[in-house]
């Protein structure tokens, strides 16, 4: 797989209202740097708080790429020990 960095990578916020869309990617390489506590990770519709689509559990030292519509946003539960970058790829 080659992977084309979009973007700079970030702390993924940790609430909902601060979620963010990656400047509306649709392709997000995450990895929790944290070597001892998983994360939480929710993709939602909005920043409202009522458009949860789903979450999942990134344990700690794992990477994954999401694939997202452009305006769903991500956040963890907590901490900030969850980086995010918009990606494109191909394999």
């Amino acid at each position: 797989m080659v992977i084309n960095v979009k973007g700079q990578h970030i702390v993924v916020p940790n609430t909902v209202a601060a979620a963010t869309s990656f400047d509306n990617a649709t392709c997000v390489r995450l990895v929790n740097i944290d070597n001892s506590d998983g994360r939480t990770v929710t993709i939602a519709a909005d920043n409202s708080g009522n458009t949860t689509i789903g979450s999942f559990a990134l344990l700690a030292g794992q990477t994954e790429i999401i694939e997202k519509k452009p305006t769903d946003v991500v956040y963890v539960g907590a901490g900030t020990d969850v980086k995010g970058t918009p990606i494109g790829y191909t394999n």
